[in-house]
């Protein structure tokens, strides 16, 4: 077995109204070296900066890693370890019908795939300072849209 390096990633997505002007996050660090990534759209929903922020983060790793990613969102989360294999099966699509924000699922799903990934919901706005730090982050990159 390869011996991968380690990433923790912290990710955030934010929209002034919902939907509306939205912002993401994401904070990569790995040993002594951090980096964040930051970025905003026009028209976007809460959870669409959400999937962006992880898809981002996954995206700027140079090389296949043992990935442990933060998000306060259980929209990302549950839907990347759970509601996911589903969504394949059936052609993308939910038991309902459309799947919202598909296109971001399966970039995301594509990305997962070359790295060993443990996903970790953590309470939004509560007491950890790396969701704290990417939550203002998310902010920040919405403010500079306006």
């Amino acid at each position: 077995m390869l011996d991968l390096p380690e990433v923790i990633i912290y990710t955030d997505g934010s929209c002034d109204v919902n939907p509306g002007l939205g912002g993401w996050a994401a904070l990569l660090r790995s040993g002594r070296h951090e980096k964040v990534l930051q970025g905003h759209e026009r028209d976007s929903t809460n959870n669409r900066m959400e999937l962006t922020a992880a898809l981002r983060a996954l995206e700027a790793l140079k090389q296949p890693s043992r990935v442990q990613l933060h998000t306060d969102s259980q929209y990302l989360r549950r839907g990347i370890t759970e509601w996911l294999p589903g969504w394949r099966a059936r052609g993308w699509k939910r038991k309902g019908g459309a799947l919202a924000n598909v296109e971001l699922w399966q970039a995301l799903d594509k990305a997962t795939q070359r790295h060993e990934i443990d996903w970790h919901w953590v309470k939004g706005h509560s007491t950890n300072k790396d969701n704290q730090r990417v939550d203002k982050l998310a902010r920040e990159a919405m403010e500079k849209a306006k």
